[in-house]
């Protein structure tokens, strides 16, 4: 606990946090554009649908560390292959959660769409997103851990990059230069930031939203 708090005195473990931070928040806002569109697509097209099954089946079960001899080799070593391994990690068990809402929605909901003739945009926004809101929270809650844990394991491979490199590469080097006190305090940052995001972030949006609504 005193190497934790002596690390957020010095700043060193907080600029490493927001580095990490910052790249999940750019790779799961991404994932998720990604999802919602090749999801939305599944739903009105069969042939995209089939496509995008098949994708989900080859890569959903394929670890993002698997491919890292890839993306050395195409993108390097820097954060942009760190955000490939995040986008990896988010977007495949997003389009699960999403397609499975969107195929849930009762048919009437679509009906009464197309009795106000709503345009797509429309639909998507006053009937998808409403209707099929705790499948696309639910999914939302396990691509951030999915791409959480990816995100910390790939700085740990890939080591400072973005010159300061993000929480897993601060893990890392104190196991390298043996400071077992720093390694838990760079855990115990890990497992905070894990507790606010579930319990508060995740926690006020459904509470403001599907448990307002009686959708849960």
């Amino acid at each position: 606990m005193t190497s934790l708090i002596d690390s957020i005195i010095n700043g060193d473990i907080l600029m490493q946090m927001l580095f990490s931070l910052g790249l999940i928040l750019i790779g799961l806002g991404i994932g998720v554009a990604l999802a919602f569109l090749m999801s939305f697509l599944s739903v009105v097209s069969p042939v995209f649908a089939s496509f995008t099954d098949t994708c989900v089946s080859i890569f959903h079960p394929l670890p993002g560390i698997a491919l890292l001899p890839l993306i050395i080799l195409w993108i390097g070593t820097g954060s942009m292959a760190i955000l490939f391994i995040i986008v990896h990690s988010v977007l495949w068990p997003m389009i699960l959660n999403m397609t499975a809402g969107f195929k849930a929605i009762p048919e009437v909901y679509k009906k009464i769409g197309e009795n106000y003739e709503f345009n797509t945009l429309q639909s998507i926004i006053r009937i998808y997103v409403p209707a099929s809101l705790s499948f696309l929270i639910a999914g939302l809650k396990i691509s951030w851990a999915r791409g959480w844990r990816a995100a910390i394991s790939a700085e740990m491979i890939f080591g400072a990059s973005g010159g300061i490199g993000g929480i897993g590469w601060y893990i890392f080097n104190k196991r390298v230069f043996m400071d077992t006190a720093g390694v838990y305090a760079g855990i115990l940052m890990i497992i905070a930031v894990g507790i606010f995001v579930e319990d508060v972030v995740f926690g006020q949006l459904e509470k403001n939203t599907i448990k307002k609504w009686g959708v849960a």
